[in-house]
């Protein structure tokens, strides 16, 4: 069982401004306060919030360097040069080179994307893809979800005669490379208003701001949204501002005309057409993706969301479900190893951090495994194979802990490394793991706390069952899309058991089916889903009362519709004390 979380229920919004907005907009208490929590506290921001609007999206040209890349990626259309869309083997990197390279093949056919090889190459812009890109003539190369941090790369494609336009959302440091333009909203010279764009959406701005200086009407690109949404749901960027908008029309696009190659995706992941969420995106559609770029190729991804006709996208498709397919395979037998080295104290570090290393294991998954870890024992993980002669792995945290500068405070021992606070990659000699996984477990322990160690659910209200009404829900809906910093709002139920229909469900049976009833409010029975709490099982189906806490989601089942409760947590009620 995974370690147990501890619940905390926040604090009330104002209660002035919950009760002003019930008034002006006509809602239940318990949603003018998650809307005064979110900071929409007037009848206009609710409208705003509800009604998200593209006229809101923030004008392109403010961000820095915006107009030289435009003005040069002008001059290479209309001049006939050769361009390379070039890429990371990720979600975010392979949505937003087929974002950039579907909109830039519309006015010139000179123009090819790259993806790096994962396990030739690796993260970020290579020698060799600036190589190969000199030796085909090309003389623009625009980067996608990297080059912040490429100042070798770019002076030595400036050297061969390629100048380069680096469009990232990663943090850069003190150097900024050589480029013609550099668009990152994380500059610190650059006052774009919002900062936390994925590095699609630093492409989506790119392409925006090439259309509004050409007056190429904003309609051209709304097609393009698809990929957006599947970018910014994968990367786990915030969904407040500007991302909320651009979500929540990517999410209407891919509900009602997706590009070829998504609804080949849609179809393979046995998803509801036209009933698409985030929550789709992340758990299906996404890993899917992923999987191209772990397992054979990013190109595979590329050439699935550009794939023009429908036979050809399926084609490709199925290529990267059996990719994904495999995928799990190695990401189970590479857990079940990693666990074990834990259990068995064989790892490099275990007291603060977990850091364990298998030079057999495979490079593609081993980001996954580190998650899986964090899940088990809920500290900071590091998970290391062998590439290419380094050793070379990714890292997660936990909730409140910066990983990165952890990492970051290990750079002399490091080859290379990348990411954000909660999530990085890393590359080192050999000779320097010991001394690696001391340091960072050092570090770890005078950062770390007691609390950043406890897996905290967040409960946003406590609610009866008899106030999950139809109208409820259908305002809770429109409070997507979800995500981070717009989270689906966690609730909390206290005293209620099974109605004697609970099952387990599932691959080896890890998940329950429930139907929940609350004690005092014996009529209203609610179907519920709780994921890998299997083991709680037995005391349920003894009728046994729990605490809940969950979040609302609506099933689509053959066409029906239906509210679901999605167990986030749940406690055997004599454990309250």
């Amino acid at each position: 069982m995974a370690k147990e979380c501890k619940w905390i229920v926040k604090d009330p919004a104002d209660p002035v401004k919950v009760e002003r907005l019930v008034a002006e907009v006509g809602i239940d208490r318990v949603l003018a306060d998650l809307l005064v929590s979110r900071g929409v506290e007037t009848f206009d921001q609710a409208r705003a919030f509800f009604r998200p609007s593209l006229d809101d999206l923030h004008d392109p040209f403010l961000m820095k360097d915006m107009d030289k890349a435009v003005e040069r990626l002008h001059k290479a259309i209309s001049q006939g040069e050769k361009i390379l869309v070039y890429g990371d083997y990720d979600v975010d990197g392979t949505t937003a080179v087929a974002l950039v390279y579907s909109f830039v093949k519309r006015y010139t056919d000179q123009v090819d994307f790259y993806i790096p090889d994962r396990y030739d190459e690796g993260y970020g812009v290579s020698m060799k893809g600036v190589e190969w890109a000199a030796s085909q003539g090309f003389t623009l190369l625009i980067t996608l979800d990297c080059g912040i941090k490429a100042i070798e790369k770019v002076r030595y494609a400036a050297e061969r005669g390629v100048d380069v336009i680096v469009c990232d959302h990663h943090l850069p440091e003190n150097e900024l490379p050589a480029a013609v333009a550099v668009l990152d909203p994380k500059r610190e010279d650059c006052h774009y208003p919002f900062d936390d764009l994925s590095g699609c959406g630093v492409g989506f701005k790119l392409v925006q701001a090439y259309a509004q200086r050409f007056d190429i009407p904003f309609d051209t690109l709304v097609p393009l949204l698809d990929l957006l949404v599947v970018s910014i749901s994968s990367d786990l960027v915030s969904m407040v501002g500007e991302n909320r908008i651009l979500a929540h029309f990517g999410l209407k696009q891919l509900n009602e005309r997706p590009r070829k190659g998504l609804q080949a995706m849609v179809n393979l992941s046995n998803l509801e057409p036209g009933h698409l969420t985030i929550d789709d995106i992340v758990f299906k559609i996404g890993p899917r993706i992923n999987a191209a770029g772990r397992m054979e190729s990013g190109r595979l991804a590329v050439e699935l969301l550009t794939a023009s006709d429908s036979s050809m996208a399926m084609r490709v498709g199925e290529k990267i479900n059996n990719n994904n397919h495999d995928r799990k395979e190695i990401d189970r037998e590479i857990t079940r190893a990693a666990l074990e080295m834990v259990e068995k104290g064989e790892c490099l570090a275990s007291r603060n951090v977990t850091v364990v290393y298998d030079p057999s294991w495979n490079k593609g998954v081993v980001g996954i495994v580190a998650s899986r870890l964090v899940e088990a024992y809920y500290k900071p993980t590091v998970v290391l194979t062998r590439s290419n002669g380094f050793v070379t792995g990714s890292a997660r945290s936990v909730q409140g802990f910066d990983l990165y500068e952890a990492i970051e405070s290990c750079a002399d021992l490091l080859e290379n490394f990348g990411g954000h606070v909660y999530a990085a990659g890393l590359t080192m000699k050999e000779e320097h793991l010991e001394e690696f996984s001391r340091r960072l477990d050092e570090f770890v322990a005078g950062k770390i706390t007691s609390e950043m160690l406890t897996p905290v659910v967040e409960v946003d209200s406590r609610l009866d069952f008899s106030q999950i009404t139809p109208k409820f829900f259908r305002i809770l809906k429109q409070f997507q899309p979800f995500g981070p910093g717009n989270g689906n709002p966690v609730f909390m139920t206290e005293n209620v058991y099974d109605a004697g229909n609970g099952r387990r469900v599932g691959a080896g049976g890890v998940h329950m089916k429930l139907d929940l009833i609350q004690e005092s409010q014996p009529y209203h029975q609610i179907p519920a889903i709780a994921f890998n709490m299997a083991d709680y099982y037995e005391y349920i189906r003894g009728g046994n009362p729990l605490d809940v806490c969950y979040s609302i989601v609506e099933n689509y089942y053959r066409g029906n519709s239906s509210i679901q409760l999605r167990v986030k947590d749940l406690r055997e009620r004599e454990e309250i004390i």
